[in-house]
């Protein structure tokens, strides 16, 4: 599963704080390796939400399915999409203000 986590934030663009210091640009790549990691981070969100579903049909349907591991898969699922939806929000927010930036 990929975590979006604002500690590893430079790596995953693909930038290191050195080479920003000097002036240096973050290279083409690194838009293509946000993309990526922010796809792979929502395929991981959209996975865990269908494991949570398939994991109710099985309880609702009489299947042998420990009720725990359904309240856990479904926490899971929802924690996993209020903070995609917290990324979401933050990046909404950061698009404002630099829409916001007088030219």
């Amino acid at each position: 599963m990929n975590l979006i986590n604002p500690a590893n934030g430079p790596q995953v663009l693909g930038v290191s704080a050195q080479s920003l210091a000097a002036g240096n640009k973050p290279d083409a790549t690194a838009g293509g390796a946000f993309r990526e990691m922010l796809a792979g981070s929502l395929e991981s969100v959209n996975s865990m939400q269908q494991q949570a579903d398939q994991a109710i049909e099985t309880l609702f349907t009489g299947g042998d399915i420990d009720p725990a591991e359904v309240l856990t898969a479904v926490q899971k699922a929802d924690m996993a999409f209020r903070m995609t939806m917290q990324v979401r929000n933050k990046l909404m927010d950061v698009y404002r203000e630099i829409q916001e930036v007088r030219i």
